[in-house]
């Protein structure tokens, strides 16, 4: 049994379809099926229950899964424990992040870390969660910093000690602009530009209760610069994050009761890194649980 047909196993187990896997991996998708039949063959077993669209482990699977992990894991210690100790940490890490204050908080992690390990390279990706986890998925990206909730199913994370304060952009002429906060009712009539996410959409329409769908929604978009640009403009007021920016016509003004999210650092579950990623993980846990506790 290889470690590398392992790997492959975890896949597919992760992926929960072989076409995925075998984007991910590289491979050809007959090479993956084929793979997977022998090693189901060499363990007499049956590891997976195959439907048209998806597969699913069965008992065997499952423990196999398990002991696949604890494998890989140990052979990539093993690996590490052998490089030599002055040797220097190298590698690149590409993350994805939103627009979000905690960016702040963030760029402060890379920067402590990049003190201990300056041959480290970072590939940052802009865009919002539903871009960083496809991105994820497809293997383009190895975490995200993105709002909760996330699928635990799929992803480790570990919390950044940061609200997102919850409110719309005004233009410095409206009649809210001298306002300290908004209420939903308010909002009512008001040409509205909305995030497209559906589960902000969702959580937005929970707190704006009946008034959600009455509101006037002329665009949607994904990102909050555009959106400002278009309430600067005078199509509406933007639904969005506070930020460390200023609109030269634009004003925020917070949401009352307020409406507050929190970010996470997600990777995905199951997920071989090098050490690069490895170490900057671990790293990230520790630096963020310190602020954390700092602020109790």
């Amino acid at each position: 049994m290889e470690l590398r047909v392992l790997n492959y196993f975890l896949a597919v187990a992760r992926e929960e379809n072989i076409t995925k896997a075998a984007q991910m991996l590289h491979v050809t998708q007959p090479t993956l099926s084929r793979q997977m039949m022998q090693l189901e063959e060499e363990l007499g077993v049956k590891l997976f229950v195959r439907s048209s669209h998806s597969i699913i482990l069965t008992e065997d699977g499952m423990l196999l899964k398990r002991r696949a992990q604890e494998l890989l894991s140990l052979a990539e210690k093993t690996k590490r424990d052998f490089v030599r100790r002055e040797e220097e940490l190298t590698g690149e890490i590409a993350i994805g992040s939103g627009e979000f204050l905690s960016a702040r908080l963030f760029s402060r992690l890379l920067y402590s870390f990049r003190q201990e390990h300056p041959l480290v390279r970072y590939q940052i990706y802009s865009g919002n969660a539903d871009n960083i986890r496809d991105y994820i998925e497809r293997g383009l990206l190895d975490m995200g910093v993105m709002l909760e909730p996330v699928d635990i199913r799929k992803y480790d994370f570990v919390s950044i000690p940061q609200k997102e304060k919850w409110g719309v952009l005004v233009r410095t002429d409206s009649v809210f602009a001298d306002r300290t906060s908004i209420s939903p009712q308010e909002l009512i009539g008001l040409p509205v530009i909305s995030t497209s996410r559906e589960f902000v959409q969702s959580e937005l329409g929970d707190w704006f209760d009946e008034t959600y769908g009455r509101l006037q929604i002329v665009a949607t978009g994904n990102l909050l610069y555009n959106e400002a640009m278009l309430a600067e403009s005078g199509m509406g007021v933007a639904l969005g994050i506070e930020l460390h920016c200023t609109y030269k016509n634009l004003r925020f003004i917070p949401f009352e009761p307020v409406i507050e999210s929190s970010t996470v650092l997600a990777w995905k579950k199951d997920q071989l890194f090098p050490p690069a990623c490895t170490e900057f993980i671990e790293y990230a846990k520790k630096y963020l649980k310190s602020i954390s506790e700092d602020k109790q």
